[in-house]
């Protein structure tokens, strides 16, 4: 059987000194000047350290044509949808 002690305010306190949260070290790209995360690329142009890492553009049109294609998706499976709800109130209508 162990005893728990207690801890006072002031002892929780300094152990949640520590909690707070920090905003981000933000470093300024030399080509584009947009503001990055510290050794990260830039999200803007893809360059880290005088060299293009990733290809942004491209990234960027990526993610659009992956987001486009997934309301595409979504809108036809509203409409499938749709379409069963009109059938089956259709059906209970005959039926009566």
């Amino acid at each position: 059987m162990t005893v728990r002690m207690r801890h006072t305010v002031g002892h929780t306190g300094n152990r949640r000194s520590h909690h707070a949260l920090k905003e981000p070290r933000l470093s300024t790209c030399a080509s584009c000047g947009s503001k990055h995360i510290r050794h990260q690329a830039c999200p803007v142009c893809g360059i880290y350290r005088g060299r293009t890492v990733v290809d942004a553009k491209g990234v960027h049109e990526r993610a659009l044509r992956r987001k486009q294609a997934k309301s595409k998706a979504r809108g036809e499976a509203v409409a499938q949808t749709a379409k069963a709800e009109k059938a089956t109130k259709e059906e209970k209508k005959a039926s009566k």
